[in-house]
């Protein structure tokens, strides 16, 4: 009865230790859903005057940060762990879609776009594991099936190598990493088109899942060099990759854009990944209680799903201007119902993107802060009318 307790105990504890806010990593997310809108913008305001190009590590820092909320005791109950992943990665990846697939075929039918493919079955559940860009006003959520599919990946083969007695931290990412460079051996040379895409982009992004798992059980007690030395190594590494290379950014989607063989882009992801994170624990003293950044780094998924088609507000906000009004005569009316990287710029001024980006933060978080709220209204009203139902059985 006593150890009993005590298990239940240590299981309690490391439940709340997994769940609890991690106040760093936490700014770290909200610094990384920036350079996703941001980029999606052609804004490089984090750019750090573009030694580090978002599209070199920018969506592999992503998977960094769910590597290292990854936890064995996963590993014991793996169904619901699947199943607890499926509740919050892709049910609402489904429900948006549809909800974006409708919206896009409203605008194509009534408002004069041509933008999105029509809604069928295809569209709504397998072109998200194909590529993600079906109805192009939620594209940048391509990342969500991604991700569940990587999580998936992770625990299937962490089981088989306990199995085997191989489950070596070091040996995982050697191997995913020796996987991942083979992807871009085969993408430079032409390989990775179509279909092949699909498992491309996966198997490149892996290593960088296990790059998160690895430093939290490795590397993570060791990460102790001052600010001064680490950031001039860092930003040393980063300085002589520019020098040596031609051109740091490629894109994790359609894995394209490699131009400097299989080891770079994994060079930039670990530089990248490690500048930032540094960047986050240096923040965290000033930042670490702030509400609004506490909120955005729990809800990238939202801004991850809506922050394209903010930007399509602004857009339209513009367009309605110009059309009814003497002014923004050079705005692009083809570019705007044909082109969903068309943005018009206030006298075509660069500071104008803090718009796009703005919307792009902050109708997300909105939209979540309503559906917060909604929520638990709209729970208790469920339960209330199952107790009636219930009660008119019973009588």
């Amino acid at each position: 009865m006593t150890q009993m307790s005590y298990m239940g105990k240590k299981e309690r504890e490391a439940e709340v230790q997994s769940t609890s806010y991690n106040v760093t990593f936490g700014i770290l997310s909200a610094l990384a859903i920036l350079m996703i809108a941001a980029g999606h913008a052609g804004y490089d305001i984090l750019a750090v005057g573009g030694l580090f190009p978002y599209y070199s590590f920018h969506v592999p820092l992503f998977l960094f940060i769910s590597g290292y909320f990854y936890r064995e005791e996963e590993e014991k109950k793996p169904l619901l762990y699947l199943k607890k992943k499926a509740k919050r990665l892709l049910f609402p990846y489904f429900v948006w879609n549809l909800v974006y697939g409708l919206i896009a075929w409203s605008l194509r039918t009534f408002g004069g776009f041509t933008l999105g493919e029509p809604l069928s079955l295809k569209s709504l559940f397998l072109d998200p594991f194909l590529n993600g860009y079906q109805f192009i006003y939620n594209f940048a959520a391509w990342f969500v099936p991604v991700l569940f599919l990587i999580e998936t990946m992770n625990l299937c083969m962490r089981l088989v190598l306990q199995k085997l007695r191989l489950s070596y931290e070091w040996l995982i990412l050697a191997g995913s990493l020796a996987v991942g460079m083979t992807v871009v051996w085969l993408a430079i040379g032409g390989h990775v088109w179509g279909l092949y895409k699909t498992p491309g982009r996966i198997l490149f992004l892996y290593p960088c899942f296990q790059m998160g798992q690895f430093y939290r059980k490795k590397l993570e007690r060791h990460d102790t060099l001052g600010n001064l030395p680490y950031f001039s190594i860092v930003l040393g590494v980063q300085v002589v990759l520019h020098l040596c290379c031609n051109g740091l950014a490629y894109s994790s989607v359609w894995c394209t854009g490699f131009a400097n063989g299989p080891v770079i882009p994994y060079v930039t992801v670990m530089s990248g990944i490690a500048f930032w994170m540094r960047a986050a624990k240096v923040l965290t003293p000033a930042l670490g209680e702030s509400r609004a950044v506490r909120y955005l780094g729990k809800n990238t998924y939202a801004v991850m799903m809506h922050h394209i088609m903010a930007f399509m507000l602004v857009k339209g906000i513009l367009a309605g201007i110009a059309a009814n009004t003497g002014y923004l005569s050079d705005f692009d009316f083809t570019s705007f119902y044909t082109n969903i990287d068309y943005y018009y710029l206030l006298k075509g001024t660069e500071a104008f993107k803090m718009v796009y980006l703005a919307a792009g933060i902050v109708l997300p978080l909105g939209l979540q802060c309503i559906l917060d709220f909604a929520g638990p209204i709209l729970r208790r009203l469920r339960k209330r009318i199952s107790c009636i139902q219930i009660r008119s059985m019973l009588l």
